[in-house]
């Protein structure tokens, strides 16, 4: 097995489910609607193909974590689910304690699924709850109202040890105060975890196109910056803190999957459009499948695969990866990773300006971005990068 700095951080799978029942408008996700019923057992047959090729190239690994994204996975029977999972657990060790999560969308969960997702050894759900207003779930799209997403919230909290819901902030027409009420609401239902994201218009959306046209007006920055402010300090203040940009958790339930990518781990990426980073004897390889559902199941038949990127990561391009995704973190990044990475450490003169004008600070051995530098943690990379 080949090393790299960053081994301790895990090894975790992902795979992509890349169907839902409707897209919404801000999404610009690998997610497809089909009018027709899929036809899992050959998806199931192909995903356990591409695990193969995965393993082959990743030998040796034990898997810490298991992600299935989307697209909505939650409109997979959980037979599929438990297929993928016996194809992973034949080609890697699995840890007594791997984290296994499962992306979930309100109206597409019943007892019976949880149920038996949690027969297949799912241990943690993420509900795509995205509002606590019913226009403003209408607005986004979603198919669900607030009493059906708060009662898949119950039922996820009593079907599964660790649960989490997303919500999206910076929505048309909304306060800080209307948004302080509700996160208090959500705090309220959220045992130990919560995804707080930022609405950001995606190029090729419907709401790019609205907002294009002026029919889609969103917050201004200062409003942004508002929000999320009261993002931090509402969260804080229930024993929620920022582990990440857009993630919070009481201490020791953070999503051990997402922290692997942000301490830049290794992963396997399995599925239509998934993308992975591989540590093999050409080096860090970043890979990425073909997106088209279609398309990625007759290659992985044809194939055993449909990896249709493949690149190894120059040393310089490892390290700026390993900065990005670790400054989003609030415990930061260890510099002589960075140094590992690159062959070079970071600019002492950069490191300076930034500490003095107050956006990145060295604590406890590592380096991290300061309160004032997260709102402005893109230029702050950028200028590290440089």
């Amino acid at each position: 097995m080949v090393d790299h700095p960053t081994r301790d951080a895990g090894f975790g799978v992902y795979v992509h489910w890349p169907f839902c029942a409707s897209k919404c408008p801000y999404c610009d996700f690998n997610s497809h609607v089909r009018h027709q019923p899929v036809d899992e057992a050959r998806f199931a047959a192909a995903f356990t193909r591409e695990v193969a090729h995965s393993a082959a190239l990743a030998p040796g690994r034990t898997v810490t974590s298991i992600f299935f994204g989307g697209g909505t996975p939650s409109l997979m029977k959980p037979a599929t689910i438990a297929a993928i999972l016996d194809a992973i657990a034949s080609r890697w060790s699995v840890a007594a304690d791997v984290e296994v999560t499962l992306e979930a969308n309100p109206t597409s969960v019943e007892a019976d699924r949880f149920r038996g997702y949690r027969a297949a050894g799912v241990n943690r759900v993420s509900l795509g709850v995205q509002a606590l207003n019913d226009g403003d779930l209408r607005t986004l799209g979603r198919k669900h109202d607030v009493a059906e997403a708060l009662a898949a919230v119950k039922l996820a909290a009593e079907s599964f040890e660790r649960y989490s819901f997303d919500l999206i902030y910076a929505r048309p027409g909304q306060t800080p105060a209307a948004w302080a009420r509700e996160l208090e609401q959500a705090i309220g239902h959220a045992a130990e975890h919560l995804s707080l994201y930022q609405l950001t218009i995606e190029p090729g959306t419907w709401y790019a196109r609205l907002h294009a046209a002026g029919k889609l007006v969103v917050p201004d920055d200062d409003t942004a910056r508002d929000l999320f402010d009261v993002t931090q300090e509402v969260c804080a203040r229930h024993g929620l803190p920022a582990y990440e940009v857009s993630n919070h958790a009481r201490p020791g339930a953070e999503s051990r999957h997402n922290q692997l990518y942000w301490r830049y781990g290794e992963y396997a990426g399995v599925g239509p459009g998934a993308h992975g980073r591989l540590v093999t004897n050409e080096g860090r390889m970043a890979l990425s499948t073909e997106r088209n559902p279609e398309k990625w199941l007759e290659l992985v038949e044809q194939d055993g695969n449909a990896i249709i990127e493949r690149e190894c990561l120059a040393p310089d391009m490892q390290a700026d990866e390993f900065l990005l995704m670790g400054l989003r973190l609030v415990e930061g990044i260890d510099p002589a990773r960075y140094t590992a990475f690159a062959g070079r450490p970071l600019s002492a003169r950069k490191l300076a300006d930034l500490s003095e004008l107050g956006l990145i600070e060295m604590a406890n051995g590592r380096l991290r971005a300061t309160p004032t530098g997260v709102p402005v943690l893109n230029a702050v990379i950028a200028d590290l990068a440089a």
